[in-house]
């Protein structure tokens, strides 16, 4: 394995955590405002996610900083053709931490519900731009010889990249309903399975609408073969065991699968795109490659013991984050 695929595994990697981590609370954030009938059982809510979402973020963090030290031209024209979208993006990721840090400082009822509808827009519109931004780069997106993107914001709003969109949302919610149902007693923990068992069949309906009209939009994964491998194919078979794991109660192994279903799409995606980066829709020969986009062999060597040494002080510093704070909530903490 050379040192560009090895990057290329590595930003996989970092993405399929992100939307691992970053995707149930997401779900958490976006179910807030409806699952909460009042302020005690919203603040409920938002504690369920309070310990995790900052440190899941950094997932994001990491892998934007590991785009663009290993493959600079990637970032480059990811970030300025989806400038727009991503600053939007930025904005809503912005206004939900502000949410969730003021939204005790007063106690007025309409200061703390205009705060919990920031935190479902600052979670439903992230998730939704990520389903569009995915979209479109397995689709294609007008790059021209120089490696720069040459359309318009409008492009990126595409039928498939909308449905890309939905898929995405559809799938977090799901995701965040049951770690929601994982996280409290009670009440609460009741409305998250419902609203699980809710979001499920809307959820695997946008999955298979999203794959199967990408054969006729994208060839990423009509050139996996007729037999795709275990990725895609397990992702869609432990999707399906959902709502049959929900009905028995066993809500740990239902989150597990939406988990792998999650992990496993962002592998297929990946698998599908490589060693494609991202697919130019004006000439083939214009798509970015991990090797025309990446940095110089020395940085990616000096890269890769950086990575080696200080990933596994960070997975171990967030594993013990999840073990610190893994008791259910059966009532919100006053102080906070």
């Amino acid at each position: 394995m050379n040192l560009n695929t090895f990057w290329f595994l590595l930003i996989t990697v970092l993405f399929i955590g992100f939307f691992f981590l970053e995707g149930f609370d997401y779900g958490v954030g976006m179910l807030l405002p409806f699952l909460g009938k009042n302020d005690a059982e919203r603040r409920l809510i938002a504690q369920s996610i309070g310990p995790f979402w900052d440190g899941n973020e950094v997932w994001l963090l990491t892998a934007g900083g590991a785009l663009f030290a290993a493959f600079p031209d990637w970032y480059a024209t990811l970030f300025s053709g989806f400038y727009l979208a991503l600053m939007l993006m930025l904005v809503a990721l912005i206004v939900r931490a502000v949410a969730f840090e003021f939204r005790n400082k007063d106690e007025r009822a309409s200061w703390r519900a205009g705060w919990d509808w920031m935190i479902f827009i600052g979670s439903l519109l992230p998730g939704f731009l990520w389903g569009v931004a995915i979209s479109n780069i397995i689709e294609g997106v007008p790059i021209d010889s120089h490696m720069n993107y040459v359309g318009g914001f409008w492009n990126l709003l595409n039928p498939y990249a909308l449905l890309g969109g939905l898929t995405f949302t559809s799938l977090f919610l799901l995701h965040g309903a049951i770690f929601l149902n994982l996280r409290t007693e009670g009440v609460m923990r009741e409305r998250a399975l419902t609203a699980a068992k809710r979001v499920w069949a809307p959820a695997v309906i946008c999955v298979f609408l999203f794959v199967g009209l990408g054969y006729f939009t994208t060839d990423v994964f009509a050139r996996l073969g007729i037999d795709p491998g275990i990725a895609p194919l397990g992702a869609g078979v432990a999707l399906l065991l959902v709502l049959r794991l929900l009905q028995r109660g066993h809500s740990g192994w239902a989150f597990c699968m939406t988990g792998l279903t999650i992990a496993l799409s962002t592998l297929t995606i990946f698998q599908g795109l490589f060693p494609r980066v991202m697919i130019s829709s004006l000439n083939p020969a214009w798509n970015l490659t991990i090797y025309n986009a990446s940095s110089s062999p020395y940085t990616l060597t000096i890269m890769s013991w950086i990575a080696i040494s200080f990933v596994p002080i960070v997975l171990a510093y967030q594993a013990w984050n999840y073990w610190i704070f893994r008791q259910r909530l059966q009532k919100p903490i006053e102080h906070i």
